[in-house]
């Protein structure tokens, strides 16, 4: 299967609508409040196996680092709702 073909295209495009609303309302976590969080880009394996997420951060460096904090110790509830939104 190509790498950016329309059926992996699309599959991108969801989990990033999924990911960046996960993010936005249902994560907890005090420290994503500070900053404005963004997910500008997300890219899924053509087996989907594997995802890599980019994420923008608006704020100064020290929201920024406990932004990222607090998305690493949310890691395994983000896995879990997006499995069981998609």
């Amino acid at each position: 299967m190509r790498k950016n073909s329309i059926k992996n295209t699309r599959i991108n495009a969801e989990v990033q609508r999924e990911l960046s609303e996960i993010i936005r309302t249902e994560v907890k976590d005090p420290r994503l409040a500070a900053a404005m969080v963004s997910v500008v880009s997300v890219e899924v394996t053509p087996d989907l196996k594997y995802c890599k997420a980019y994420i923008s951060v608006l704020g100064n460096q020290e929201a920024k680092e406990a932004t990222i904090r607090g998305l690493n110790s949310a890691e395994g509830y983000i896995r879990r709702q997006l499995a069981r939104n998609l």
